[in-house]
C-alpha cells in the first residue's frame, strides 16, 4: 500500500531540482499526492476501512497546506505543480 523507493525515487527526479532534493515543497506535493492516489484505489475495493480513510484525511491535510505554502511563496512554480499533477481543474 506504501509507495516503494524507486516509486519515490521517480517522483524525486520528475519534480526535484535533483536526485538527491527529497525535501522540496514540490517534491513532498507529489509525494503526497502519490500516496493519497494509492489509497482512493485501495477505498474502491475495502469501503469500511476507517481507520486507513483518517491516515488519507491527514494527508490531504498535509497536501492542502503544502499548497497553501507554495502557492504564497510562489506563485508559477505553484500553477504548474497543480497543472502537472492534475490537481484543481
Amino acid at each position: 500500500m506504501a509507495l516503494t523507493a524507486a516509486e519515490k525515487a521517480q517522483i524525486v527526479k520528475t519534480y526535484g531540482k535533483n536526485d538527491k532534493d527529497t525535501g522540496s515543497t514540490e517534491v513532498q506535493i507529489a509525494i503526497l499526492t502519490a500516496e493519497i492516489n494509492q489509497l482512493n484505489e485501495h477505498f474502491a475495493v475495502h469501503k469500511h476501512d476507517f481507520h486507513s480513510r483518517r491516515g488519507l484525511m491527514t494527508k490531504v491535510g498535509q497536501r492542502r497546506s503544502l499548497l497553501s505554502y507554495l502557492q504564497k511563496k510562489d506563485n508559477a512554480s505553484y500553477a504548474s505543480l497543480i497543472e502537472k499533477l492534475g490537481l484543481r481543474k
